[in-house]
């Protein structure tokens, strides 16, 4: 079969010829229809022979962390899912016996979490080996073109804006720092889930008239001054929420400025940006934490969500062959939203 791989380090994925994938003993095999492509992925492959090493991976890498697919054959024992089912691949494989698992929280396993694309083989193929029921998500006829982003581009920013709900109240503000493929989601899900403000922020271009597209009230030029700005548009307050998906150069200090007191600030982006955080540098009572992606009763949440009203995913799709074209123009920012490829 085909499959997307990343083979060398500092080298460009390229497209393949691998063996077909056999169904693990309670797992399964999904033929690909969809998978999305990532700015992680871009991260995991800008890291050194020695960086890369430290996070246990594998060369040649099959990418892809944002799956959907349909079974087409299953493992020894395996139960609770027929050949034929449309599904996503939650994209957080734990241990399945420490006590972050035993909650559901598998991103977080204390043994260190594997993911399809990230250690196990992942979606940017025709074919994709599933290890457990566990590690599926039904979606029946929605289009897995758009359900496909829903993997990581919707469940990291619903994750981190559920966990924040409660100061998302009557007249709350919200800044998102980049709205690419994550961050456009995000708006989305704040305008559903909240009667927030929703403050958009980006660098100078079209996706500050993408973010206004999907919802955000505001969009403004991410530059020191935003903070000043979010300021006026919130009577001086700051914000009571503030997601950045960049968290690179200086977006840490800026989402930091953007806040006010019993506000929270969450790192999701992948960069290498950071903030002085402390007594009198900080507002009063700010959160500041990160975030990695959410547990499978969150996408489920999610997908129980998408099907009463999509969500307005946008989505470039490119053909398997064209894979490596799609990461270069995910690189140079000429996606809005999420590339999909599909096989």
């Amino acid at each position: 079969m085909k499959a997307v791989q990343y083979r060398k380090i500092g080298s460009a994925p390229e497209v393949v010829e691998v063996e077909d994938p056999k169904a693990p003993p309670g797992g399964m095999v999904l033929e690909v229809t969809a998978s999305g492509l990532c700015h992680s992925d871009e991260f995991v492959m800008s890291l050194d022979e020695k960086t890369f090493a430290t996070y246990g991976y594998d060369l040649p890498m099959t990418l892809g962390h944002e799956t959907a697919g349909r079974v087409v054959e299953l493992g020894e024992g395996t139960t609770g899912v027929e050949v034929g089912d449309n599904v996503l691949v939650y994209g957080c494989w734990g241990c399945g016996v420490c006590d972050m698992c035993a909650r559901g929280n598998e991103n977080h396993c204390r043994r260190g979490m594997v993911s399809p694309g990230f250690g196990a083989p992942g979606g940017m193929a025709e074919y994709i080996p599933v290890d457990s029921v566990m590690h599926i998500v039904p979606i029946g006829d929605l289009d897995p073109i758009k359900m496909a982003p829903l993997n990581d581009a919707g469940l990291t920013p619903y994750a981190a804006i559920k966990r924040n709900l409660h100061r998302l109240r009557a007249g709350a503000t919200a800044v998102v720092i980049g709205a690419g493929g994550l961050g456009h989601v995000a708006i989305q899900l704040l305008r559903r889930m909240s009667d927030a403000q929703v403050i958009a922020l980006d660098l100078p271009g079209p996706k500050l008239a993408f973010a206004k597209e999907v919802g955000a009230h505001h969009a403004l030029v991410s530059e020191k001054a935003a903070a000043e700005h979010v300021k006026e548009l919130t009577q001086g307050h700051g914000a009571d929420l503030v997601l950045d998906f960049v968290a690179g150069g200086p977006t840490p200090e800026l989402a930091i400025a953007c806040g006010g007191m019993q506000s929270a600030v969450v790192f999701i982006g992948a960069g290498d940006g950071h903030a002085k955080v402390g007594f009198g540098i900080t507002p009063w009572e700010m959160s500041v934490s990160n975030s990695l992606w959410g547990s499978r009763l969150e996408l489920m949440e999610l997908v129980q969500m998408a099907m009463r009203q999509p969500l307005e995913i946008r989505t470039t799709p490119f053909p398997l062959d064209l894979a490596p074209m799609a990461y270069r123009m995910l690189h140079e920012r000429k996606i809005d939203g999420r590339a999909v490829c599909i096989p």
